[in-house]
């Protein structure tokens, strides 16, 4: 049962999240967007953290290293560091939803389609790590994104996830 809180409590924070971005981001704007949109940030945190732990049984070490990329990716996106002009946050993030997907792919507690959205989502966030490529591939790649990653989060709020039983194993494979 706790898994299914934890899944869902990060689903709801994601959506948080999210409308928190958007609402900074295109519809306040200036400084007061700024620091609405960066209200997302502790928001996005907690979700890392309520993902590391429902995903931890299916891959520890691919969970703490998906943990740590979103974390990284967080903390430039706090300071609002784009070095050369690459948005560095969303590559990051783009890496944690590639390793999420992985994760998904191997878990019985989850759909196994599940992953291909969160892939998609991955390399829609990985566009960023050319300035060029992502302004040549938007709207489209952060559609993509965000899609991608709505998927997961929308299936924690609907549904949680598997419970785990004496019968059945965490995952396909394990680290």
């Amino acid at each position: 049962m706790r898994q299914v809180l934890r899944a869902r409590m990060a689903g709801l924070l994601y959506l948080l999240a999210v409308l928190t971005a958007i609402l900074g981001e295109f519809l306040i704007g200036g400084r007061a967007g700024v620091v609405v949109a960066l209200t997302a940030v502790p928001c996005y945190v907690a979700v890392t953290a309520l993902t590391y732990a429902i995903f931890k049984a299916v891959n520890r070490r691919v969970s703490i290293a998906a943990l740590a990329f979103n974390l990284l990716g967080l903390g430039f996106e706090a300071l609002r560091l784009n070095p050369g002009g690459v948005d560095i946050a969303l590559v990051f993030h783009g890496v944690y939803c590639l390793l999420i997907a992985s994760m998904i792919f191997h878990a019985t507690i989850l759909p196994p389609n599940l992953w291909i959205p969160m892939a998609l989502a991955g390399l829609g966030w990985l566009t960023f790590l050319s300035p060029r490529l992502a302004d040549h591939s938007s709207p489209y790649n952060v559609a993509v994104g965000i899609l991608g990653e709505a998927s997961l989060m929308l299936w924690f709020v609907a549904f949680g996830v598997r419970q785990r039983d004496s019968t059945m194993h965490a995952g396909r494979t394990e680290s």
